[in-house]
Order: C-alpha cells, then sequence, then structure tokens
C-alpha cells in the first residue's frame, strides 16, 4: 500500500468512525429542519421514479421518502447501514466507500449524493467511478453546502444545534463544473436553496421559497444543488429513424415546396402532417401530393381539436420514429436545417434539440418588433425559469427523443393544458425531466404564402399567464 493509498484508509476509518458515533444521537433543532427541506426539494426534483441510488445514504431517509421502486443506498457507516436496513427492508443497503463500491452491472434512473461531495476524499475519482451506474438516461443530482456558511456552521455546532461535520471540501459552483467535466459528466442546472436554515412562521416560508430564488439573495444561500448527466459518446447498431409532424392550416401554397425539401434523415424518415381544419383547399392538396408516394413514410390525418399544440400531440401520437420532429408548415425555418437537430441528439449533445431565430439576421419583414420584444422577454423569462439558456421559446421547430416525449406526455397534469402552441408544453415538460437542451440557431424566413395564426396581443396575455403559473410549479416550490 502507498502512503496516498494510507492516508486515504485513514482519511475514510475516521469518516466512518464519526458518522457511527452519532447513529443514535439526536439531531439538532437546525439540522431537524434542513435536512426536512432537503426531502421537500428532492421529492419535488426526482419526482417518481423507478430506480435510485443513493450514495452517503446514511440511515436511509432521503430514499424511504423517495420510495423509488428499487433503491440501494450505500453508506460507509457499517452502523448507519444497519440502522437502514431496519428501517427499510423493501431496499438494499450496501456498507462501502462511495469511490470503490462495487454493484456489479446495475444501472440506475438517479443517482444522488447528498451533501456527501463535501465529505469525500476524491471528488474526481468517486465521479468518475459512479458512471458505471450510469446509463444513456441517468441523472446524478446532489447538493453540497456553501462556503459561506463554514462559520456560522461551526458557531452551531458549538451550540449543538446541527449535527457536527469533520472538515470539509468547500466546493465551489466553479470547482463543481469543472469536476464535472474532468469526471465526464455535462452540468445540466445549478440553483440555491435556503436563506434561513430554521423554522421560522412566515419568514422561512418567504426566504427559502421566494427570496433565495432572487438575484444578489441568492448569493448567500446555504445550499447548492446541481443536475448532471453522463456525456459517454453512445455507439449505435443501426442510426434512429426520424417522424416530421407538420401542422398545416391554410397552407395549400407551401406543401408541394415542402415535400421536395424536407431532406432523408436516419434509418427512416417519416412525414405526418396535422391538417388543422383549414378554409383553404390544404386537406386536398396534402392527399394530392402524398398519393403517389409510399404510404409508410408519408400520412395525413384530420385534427379533432384546435391550436398548433393539439396538432403536434395528434401527430406524435401516431409517429413511429426514434426521434420526433416540429416543422412549420409557414416554411419560415427552412427544413434543410432539420438535419443539424438530428445530429445534436444522435451526437449526444443535447437531447432537446430547440431552434433560435435570434443570431442571424432575419428577413425583412418575417418578424414584427413586439413579436421580437415579446420572444427576447419570454426568452429571459424561461431562462430564469428553467435554469438553462433559451434563446427562444417560440421557434417552431423543436426536436427530441420519442421516449423523452412519451415521459413528458404522461406528466403534463403537473404543469396543466392549456398551451396552445405546444412551445411552452415541451420546453416545460423538457426541464422537468431535466433533459439537456441545445439551442440551434436557423436563419428566419418570411412567409410567402398566406398570414400568421398567431394573434400576438391575445395570445402573448396567455402566455403571460402560463409562464406565472409555471413560476409558481417550477421555481418557487
Amino acid at each position: 500500500m502507498t502512503l496516498l493509498e494510507n492516508e486515504r484508509e485513514m482519511y475514510c476509518r475516521k469518516r466512518a468512525d464519526h458518522w457511527s458515533k452519532l447513529v443514535n444521537r439526536h439531531a439538532g433543532l437546525l439540522s431537524l429542519y434542513y435536512h426536512k427541506r432537503l426531502t421537500e426539494i428532492y421529492r419535488h426534483v426526482v419526482g417518481e421514479c423507478e430506480s435510485i441510488l443513493d450514495l452517503g445514504c446514511g440511515q436511509g431517509k432521503l430514499l424511504e421518502a423517495l420510495n423509488p421502486k428499487w433503491g440501494v443506498g450505500v453508506d460507509i457507516s457499517s452502523q448507519m447501514i444497519d440502522e437502514a436496513r431496519n428501517r427499510n427492508p423493501k431496499f438494499q443497503f450496501f456498507c462501502a466507500d462511495a469511490q470503490t463500491c462495487d454493484l456489479g452491472d446495475s444501472t440506475f434512473d438517479v443517482i444522488l449524493l447528498s451533501d456527501l461531495l463535501n465529505d469525500l476524499w476524491d471528488v474526481q475519482a468517486t465521479l468518475a467511478h459512479i458512471r458505471r451506474y450510469c446509463n444513456e438516461q441517468t441523472r446524478v443530482i446532489f447538493n453540497i453546502q456553501s462556503h459561506l456558511w463554514e462559520y456560522p456552521r461551526r458557531l452551531a455546532e458549538h451550540y449543538q444545534v446541527v449535527t457536527p461535520n469533520l472538515p470539509q471540501n468547500w466546493l465551489t459552483p466553479i470547482d463543481i463544473d469543472n469536476l464535472a467535466r474532468l469526471s465526464g459528466y455535462d452540468l445540466i442546472q445549478h440553483w440555491e436553496e435556503m436563506l434561513c436554515p430554521a423554522q421560522i412562521p412566515f419568514v422561512t416560508t418567504f426566504c427559502n421559497r421566494f427570496l433565495v430564488k432572487m438575484p444578489f439573495f441568492r448569493l448567500a444561500a446555504l445550499t447548492n444543488f446541481y443536475i448532471m448527466r453522463p456525456i459517454d459518446s453512445v455507439q449505435r447498431s443501426t442510426e434512429p429513424s426520424v417522424s416530421v409532424v407538420i401542422a398545416a392550416r391554410n397552407e395549400a401554397g407551401h406543401i408541394t415546396e415542402l415535400l421536395n425539401r424536407i431532406p432523408k434523415m436516419g434509418s427512416r424518415t417519416e412525414i405526418i402532417f396535422v391538417e388543422g381544419n383549414s378554409t383553404d383547399d390544404t386537406f386536398d392538396t396534402i392527399k394530392n401530393a402524398i398519393s403517389s408516394l409510399p404510404s409508410a413514410d408519408y400520412r395525413l390525418i384530420k385534427q379533432s381539436g384546435k391550436g398548433k399544440g393539439d396538432a403536434v400531440r395528434a401527430g406524435f401520437e401516431i409517429a413511429t420514429g426514434d426521434i420526433l420532429m416540429i416543422l412549420d408548415a409557414d416554411m419560415t425555418v427552412p427544413p434543410e436545417d432539420l438535419p443539424r437537430f438530428y445530429e445534436v441528439l444522435t451526437s449526444g449533445l443535447g437531447e432537446f434539440a430547440n431552434g433560435v431565430r435570434l443570431v442571424y439576421p432575419m428577413q425583412d419583414g418575417a418578424m414584427r418588433f413586439f413579436n421580437l420584444l415579446g420572444n427576447k422577454f419570454f426568452s429571459w423569462v424561461f431562462s430564469w425559469l428553467l435554469g438553462q439558456p433559451i434563446r427562444d421559446t417560440l421557434c417552431g421547430t423543436k426536436v427530441l427523443w420519442a421516449r423523452d416525449y412519451r415521459k413528458i406526455a404522461a406528466g403534463r397534469s403537473y404543469f396543466g393544458d392549456f398551451d396552445p402552441f405546444g412551445d411552452f408544453d415541451l420546453l416545460f415538460g423538457a426541464a422537468r425531466q431535466h433533459l439537456k437542451i441545445m439551442e440551434v440557431p436557423i436563419r428566419y424566413q418570411t412567409r410567402r404564402y398566406g398570414d400568421t395564426n398567431i394573434q400576438r396581443w391575445r395570445h402573448g396575455l396567455l402566455l403571460l399567464r402560463m409562464v406565472l403559473f409555471a413560476a409558481r410549479r417550477v421555481k418557487f416550490k
């Protein structure tokens, strides 16, 4: 054993002994509230989950609260693990170091490291080690306490109102971002929680649900939360298939050009037209245009409801492709740009590709001034709400995996069903599923046939109402 290995073993043994001594100790008053609030946050972030690996699980209380169908806990303290097994016989618990634990070939939907990274001997080695328990869709979620609270915490330990800790690593957000990249992860989201670590009527709720989300105040938060995903390059035996859904209402003049310009992508490209009760001859135009084309690759249905969002859902419902794409029938987004969106998903760079119209100069008349202003406002609000940069919320072209769309659809009731466009529904859902959103710049074109179906003032007020509703369900939870 080398000198460094000996030091690491002594470090881990000291940590194990420390936590073992605390098994039967009553938690301090502040620690009780702190862990209660952590549990609320993790419940909101994780939601319903098939499988969870909880590293540094202690007595298994967080795993118990999240209640996955399959749960595994790992902790360095044998006494903590014995207590966890007694409390939660339905889950599996192992006494091991997170940096070296051996769980065979198991992979998990979610891996938790709550308040663990500040206590580890080697954070990078631990993060690199647990990648073996990640699959393509795994999310690694953890929180760490802020260095700003080191001295207040020492004072609280002195008065025995918090659980005592051994010397900590005190990692900053910059450290976490760097360690994530070094260990093979992509940092999806980071946010701050808790300004008041004590239960004080009204004050605690105001500080910890609202004030901590605001600029400046968030810098004083007690703990930082992070969500990461593994970024292994995926080796596929076959190329994914694609379904392009086109909502078409009063777009007869664009149909032939659309069919000629949509490129072939992946192993198969399926094109689904959803005709929205047009007042012109759009339905017959599409029907005639695809009549001589292979029926397996070209489909036409008539929309039963109203709005683009309803049309897209109808198309996605019958789509058979591995990747789902939305393309506006008005030709304002060039169909030739679709392979760029396809590449984002198949390369693993992102899991949700969103078009951005605000990068390149637009053609004259492509977007009116107040529409542009509204788009910029909503992009700022969404970036703040979702914790990922969203420069253009209302670009009609969005691309995601069919498997992820099914999860979004299953959880749609969380946000409600009042989005006539479908853009917010998908963006909210993608954020709720912690998908990595990547933006693809496109050159926005001027509509050449017909008039837009968007009523900017009425729809703008509706979108604002949706944002306020989502803020309550996403940001101030």
